[in-house]
Formats: C-alpha cells, structure tokens, sequence
C-alpha cells in the first residue's frame, strides 16, 4: 500500500503567568504570513529529527526570549484540517506555569511582539488558538483543586491572601478563606516563615513558601493533595 502523507506537525505552547491578582497568558504578534499582526500562542513547526519537547522550548526562547521549568503536554488539534491556511497541520499544545514577574520577555524570530495578556482581555487570535487556550484553561483550574500547581506562579515567598486570590482568579469564584486556610495548613507542605510582606493596609503579615520536598513525600506515600470547593 502505497503511503502518500503531507501533514506537518507544529508544537503551541500555552504559558500561564499571575501578577496584581490576574491571570495572564503570553502571546506573540506575528511577523509573516496570513496572520501578520495578528497575536498568537506561541509556537511553530517542529524540525526533522526534534523531539517535540525540544521544539517548543525552541519556539519559546526564539519568538520569547524565556526559558520555563516545566511543560506538560496539554492535548493534540488535528480533527480541523484547515485549521491552518498554509497546510495540513497537526499541532501538539504544552502548558506550563511560570512566576511572570522574574521573566524578561524579549520577542525575535517570526514574532514582532511578545505580551502578556489577561485572560478576560485576550484579543483575537491566529488559527485555532482560541479553542486551544480555552481548553489550557479548563485543565488550569481542575488541576488546582488537586494538586498544588499554583505556586508555581507565585514567588517562592508570598502571603497567604496571595494564594487566596490566586485561586479566587483562576477558578472565577469567591472562596471561603478560613476554611481554605485551614485546609491548605492541614497538609503541612505550606510553611511560615519569618519574613514579613509589604502590606500597605494594617499591621505586616507573615510570608509563606511551599515545601515542594514535603509535597512530593506525601504523594508517593499515598497522601494527596485536594481541595473541594462545593
């Protein structure tokens, strides 16, 4: 049987970022093509012989500048065979979580630009990539309530109010903070230190970090990290 096949294959990367209680995601502006101009999730297509890992940190430090720590594969779009003009393209999307505030962007290679951009405030973007941010962030907020992905996009100290809001954001509701608290102290994997925050209204508070070794101890003894919000 003879095999005739011209499908190529792109990465998308979908990074998160958290900074003055919102939820932002980086795009690039395009520099060529149909969608010159237009912004964009970052990525492109991977070369011969390149892991898919190693083509899309590729596409980020090029069109970025930035390296991350961690991506996870999120899911492939492929079912729409002209979700790209040019080709028959099938892309396979990552996601990662990073803390924003230390990363300088610095856009290059096909990128014009490179922004980070609130959730409630995305503009238009290039071929499919509103459907793949929509379903990043779906699979966001359900890892949230059972493992604790979120302080990956926070300092490595923080209040606790900030990882109370962060949650309100990113889950888009009101949570009740005692019992949130209390909850998150229960498992023993969030620490306080003796450093105190800038707080601008009423006395210092007390900073937090997150004991990532404690964490992982727990999760291969069996015990897992959970958060119910019903």
């Amino acid at each position: 049987m003879e095999l005739k096949q011209e499908i190529k294959v792109a990465v998308d990367a979908i990074v998160f970022g958290y900074s003055n209680n919102k939820l932002n995601v980086l795009l690039i502006k395009q520099k060529y093509g149909t969608f010159k101009n237009q912004w964009a999730l970052v990525g492109g297509f991977v070369k011969d012989k390149e892991a898919l890992i190693d083509a899309v940190n590729r596409e980020l430090l090029e069109e970025t500048g930035i390296k991350v720590n961690y991506l996870e594969q999120l899911y492939t779009f492929g079912d729409n065979i002209n979700r790209d003009p040019r080709f028959h393209v099938i892309s396979v999307a990552y996601f990662a979580l990073v803390n924003s505030t230390k990363l300088i962007l610095k856009a290059d290679s096909d990128a014009e630009d490179a922004k980070w951009f609130p959730i409630n405030q995305i503009p238009d973007l290039a071929f499919d990539h509103k459907e793949i941010l929509a379903i990043a962030l779906k699979r966001l907020q359900s890892k949230l309530t059972y493992q604790p992905v979120g302080f990956d996009l926070l300092p490595k100290t923080f209040l606790f109010s900030d990882l109370e809001n962060l949650y309100c954001t990113i889950l888009e509701t009101e949570i009740d903070r005692r019992n949130f608290r209390k909850k998150i102290l229960s498992f023993g994997i969030v620490e306080e230190t003796d450093q105190f925050g800038n707080n601008l209204k009423g006395r210092p508070a007390k900073l937090f970090r997150f004991n990532k070794q404690k964490y992982n101890k727990l999760s291969k003894d069996g015990i897992f990290f959970e958060i119910n919000f019903a």
